[in-house]
């Protein structure tokens, strides 16, 4: 892969990087205002606390997905980007631009799907 190419996959995991930091900080923001006690029956309190169930799921979902954008960022420093991790080939060029995160070349993720499918 050339520089110019991973110049533009570090840009592209740069922002994806900034969007999911500006979207962990929206959702602590607003849960920050719901208060429980404030809330005048049962069903409210519990729609409340659904909601900050399934915000805390998103947030380790994001979590996760920043760790991948910053292991993909480090990748691109030491020269590993684009390589996968499995067999060793490259990873073509649509692969990572559909998932710049990706780790495995299409062959190996199918692999790894079918062994999932078998064994999971």
């Amino acid at each position: 892969m050339d520089k110019k190419e991973l110049a533009k996959f570090k840009a592209i995991l740069l922002k994806e990087q900034q969007e999911v930091l500006r979207k962990a900080a929206k959702t602590l923001n607003d849960e920050a205002k719901v208060d429980t006690n404030e809330l005048p029956d049962e069903t409210d309190q519990a729609s409340s606390e659904y909601l900050q169930s399934l915000a805390l799921r998103l947030r380790d979902r994001e979590k996760t997905y920043l760790n991948k954008v910053e292991a993909a960022l480090k990748k691109i420093e030491t020269g590993e980007f684009g390589i996968c991790e499995n067999c060793g080939e490259e990873i073509s060029l649509k692969r990572l631009e559909a998932r710049p995160v990706t780790t495995l070349c299409i062959r190996c993720k199918e692999d790894q799907e079918r062994e999932e499918r078998t064994y999971g």
